[in-house]
């Protein structure tokens, strides 16, 4: 975002900015600093959102390959020591 984008939406939400701060009016560099602000804020929040979507996705695709091991293991009536094995060493991984 650039200082004409910033004062291109500040004209559109018809606020009042001047180069020089007065009793009731905003100054352009406080508002570049609000509009930082409000990035900042904006960017944390989705990255945030994102890291939990992947995580949320890691687990689950961790879970399916665990899955799959238990699926082998009951294919051999419980008896497949190696299946087991890697069911629980995949299902490990999350507490790592």
């Amino acid at each position: 975002m650039t200082r004409d984008d910033i004062i291109r939406m500040a004209k559109k939400a018809e606020l009042q900015c001047y180069m020089n701060l007065t009793e009731h009016s905003l100054a352009i560099e406080d508002l570049e600093h609000f509009a930082k602000l409000v990035r900042s804020d904006y960017s944390n929040k989705h990255s945030e959102f994102w890291l939990k979507q992947i995580d949320k996705a890691v687990n689950g695709e961790r879970e399916a390959c665990a899955k799959v091991c238990d699926d082998i293991d009951a294919e051999y009536g419980g008896e497949d020591v190696l299946a087991t094995w890697c069911a629980q060493a995949i299902r490990a991984r999350s507490n790592t």
